[in-house]
């Protein structure tokens, strides 16, 4: 496995044309001028943006979907740990939230644990309404928005990054920020580290499926979720049910859900109906990547690899990180510290070990071993680190 340290890049150089020089004519478009330019309308995008805006930055954000919610990847849950820590969160309507209160852990036999965290609970939302909300909040805070624009590259010139766009004038800004997802074109146009350890995930998404409630329903089978897990939740409006597995050759083709809901079916079941949604993509799960940042430019979010490698969850530590990196930018525009490439990447996690969980799962995945184990207070220790981030509760109860 890499190192999760992060390292700063000296800038190369490009041969490509720059953007064309401000328009003159009284029919012609001047370059956009901004002090911040972030790329992708993700968590942590909307939430880098919102927190330079605030700060007194000029800033804007390219999203090439024409809806920051669109084809999502995400199940949107969010640990109680983002709740408490990140601010902006507090504005969110309840209506795109709902409380899940413990987990339910199964074995690849069936016999599960519960487990509780006393004060611990997690938020299942409506993530693609959860991300459009959050658009519509940045662009309060003074945020330009542009969705359905595409990044292609960036060149450095003239000591500002100027990015030429399909449609409209030309932008250039003094930091660029990419948080444009795991297959990021920020770093392949910048020349930094690409995300290329992953997981591949499909959920559908059922009205009225049967469960119990209030719970987020874990499952683990190494025949049909290696190196990962299959999950149900009751969320907001609708039930998702969903299965991820270690990506290797051909398996995005081979993950199926039926031979999981078939699986599941007696504690879980959707019903006869077809799903109403249905959603896939591929999960970072290496860690922090080496290179992250060059001069005047950094990446965050899932494009940094930022996503925890047990669980996959990112949205917290996307908004965390992407928070603090509009105002590490706004700060250093404002002359009052060095270019955060230097030094706030050193900031992000380092996962080491849940790194070391993710070897360890990989490797030495055995069902035997859950199925005599899973009840264990050993076990329960274990998973208590990876639900509830060391929060002990009750002794779990056997099923």
């Amino acid at each position: 496995m890499h190192s999760s340290s992060c390292f700063f890049s000296p800038l190369s150089t490009s041969s490509a044309a720059p953007c064309p020089a401000p328009a003159t004519t009284s029919g012609g478009l001047a370059n956009i001028k901004v002090d911040l330019l972030v790329v992708g309308a993700s968590f942590a995008g909307l939430a880098c943006a919102r927190a330079a805006a605030l700060a007194g930055l000029s800033v804007m954000v390219l999203e090439k979907k024409t809806s920051a919610g669109a084809k999502l990847h995400t199940t949107g849950i969010i640990v109680k740990d983002a709740v408490d820590s990140v601010p902006w969160l507090a504005e969110v309507p309840p209506a795109l939230v709902r409380r899940i209160e413990g987990v339910r852990l199964y074995a690849p036999n069936m016999r599960h644990v519960d487990l509780h965290a006393p004060g611990y609970w997690f938020w299942a939302t409506d993530a693609p309404a959860l991300l459009d909300w959050m658009v519509d909040s940045a662009r309060a805070c003074g945020v330009d928005v542009r969705l359905g624009t595409l990044f292609e590259q960036a060149l450095w010139m003239n000591d500002r990054w100027e990015v030429p766009v399909t449609h409209g004038p030309c932008i250039t800004a003094t930091y660029l920020v990419g948080a444009d997802g795991p297959h990021s074109r920020v770093a392949k146009a910048l020349g930094l580290s690409r995300n290329t350890r992953f997981l591949y995930g499909v959920e559908h998404e059922y009205q009225g499926a049967r469960m119990a409630p209030d719970l987020l329903h874990c499952f683990i089978d190494r025949q049909l979720a290696p190196g990962y897990i299959g999950w149900a939740l009751d969320g907001v409006g609708v039930s998702q049910i969903g299965l991820a597995r270690r990506l290797g050759h051909n398996d995005a083709n081979a993950l199926r859900l039926a031979p999981f809901l078939k699986k599941i079916e007696s504690v879980v079941s959707p019903g006869d109906a077809p799903p109403v949604a249905v959603r896939a993509g591929m999960i970072p799960c290496g860690g922090v990547l080496p290179v992250v940042a060059r001069e005047r430019a950094l990446l965050v979010g899932d494009a940094a690899g930022m996503v925890s490698p047990v669980t996959a969850g990112g949205i917290h530590t996307a908004l965390q990180h992407g928070e603090r990196a509009g105002e590490a930018v706004a700060r250093f525009v404002r002359g009052e510290v060095g270019d955060p490439a230097t030094w706030f990447v050193r900031s992000y996690p380092r996962f080491l070990l849940k790194r070391s969980l993710r070897w360890a799962f990989d490797h030495f995945q055995s069902d035997w071993m859950f199925n005599h184990l899973l009840g264990t207070p050993q076990m329960r220790r274990m998973a208590e680190l990876v639900y509830f981030h060391r929060k002990g509760g009750p002794l779990p109860k056997k099923g």
